[in-house]
């Protein structure tokens, strides 16, 4: 007769792979978990629960900066754009709800999405002059540069 085993990955790491399934040398330092990856267990956040930081492409030319931030799914509604002390913020807080109703049954579902781009400017560029655009789930923004960065003198100290 064969045994049947249910497939649980967070309990698999507390036992041993083979058919018994009780604890090798339950106390050795090689069954322990640190509280880091224990925590980090699906059980722990939320079974759908993702992170994401949206991909951001910023090229330099010779009059500006162009920045790409990629944003499918977003409306421009949902996106906002700051500059606050020589720092470029781009963020986003999206909350979604379904209700349904149907044959003596409701479903209700939500998610909530965020998150944070920050990015510090150059000293050659003119924070009065950033404009945005939205496209194709494409944020694209540009800041102008005012002019070149002095060179900077180098010195060189002598140790004593």
């Amino acid at each position: 007769m064969t045994k049947l085993l249910a497939h649980r990955p967070f309990l698999s790491r507390f036992f041993d792979d083979d058919a018994n399934g009780f604890p090798g040398s339950f106390f050795s330092d090689d069954r322990l978990i640190p509280p880091s990856r224990m925590f980090n267990a699906p059980m722990f956040r939320g079974a759908d629960e993702e992170v994401t930081i949206p991909a951001v492409n910023i090229k330099e030319n010779a009059k500006n900066f162009e920045i790409e931030l990629a944003a499918p799914g977003y409306k421009k509604e949902d996106l906002k754009v700051t500059v606050e002390d020589g720092m470029l913020a781009i963020s986003s807080e999206k909350e979604q709800k379904a209700e349904k109703e149907e044959g003596g049954y409701s479903r209700k579902e939500f998610s909530y999405t965020s998150f944070n781009r920050a990015f510090m400017l150059p000293e050659n560029v003119d924070p009065d002059s950033v404009k945005a655009r939205f496209e194709d789930g494409v944020l694209k923004l540009t800041v102008d540069k005012t002019k070149e960065l002095p060179e900077r003198n180098k010195k060189e100290v002598k140790i004593a």
